[in-house]
């Protein structure tokens, strides 16, 4: 398993010979442009059709409780 860490992200690569550190800065951008949420870890693994498998763990929002207001 390879492992690099851009912009403070961690980037894990399993079953992928000679990943660098460019792609994995590539991967860290993709992920970034198709969501908002801030990312903290991303894991790429070969799959044996030859593409990839990316996945992700998002940042959540720091909240403290939900409240229901009813009334008449």
């Amino acid at each position: 398993m390879t492992k690099y860490k851009i912009d403070g992200v961690e980037v894990a690569a399993e079953n992928l010979e000679n990943f660098t550190e460019h792609e994995a800065k590539n991967y860290v951008d993709y992920v970034r442009k198709h969501t908002e949420t801030p990312i903290t870890e991303i894991k790429v693994t070969a799959c044996d059709d030859g593409k990839v498998d990316v996945s992700y763990l998002a940042k959540g929002e720091k909240f403290e409780r939900i409240r229901r207001i009813t009334g008449r």
